[in-house]
């Protein structure tokens, strides 16, 4: 199998970094969903919040999520 068709040309760093930075955007999300439904948050702030996460962490998936 060829890896570099699978990391489209990263390198290992590279791909290490983007892992980390996609769990930490999913705890981030998960925090956040858990203060919106506990009613800690207004749709207004959650929703700010949401993209200043895609901003910060710049998960792989970022048009997904939005």
């Amino acid at each position: 199998m060829n890896l570099t068709y699978l990391n489209c040309g990263r390198k290992r760093g590279e791909m290490m970094e983007g892992g980390a930075n996609e769990v930490r955007y999913k705890i981030a999300e998960f925090l956040l969903k858990r203060m919106h439904e506990d009613k800690l948050l207004t749709e207004e702030e959650w929703e700010k919040i949401r993209v200043l996460n895609v901003k910060t962490f710049s998960p792989e998936l970022a048009k997904v999520y939005l």
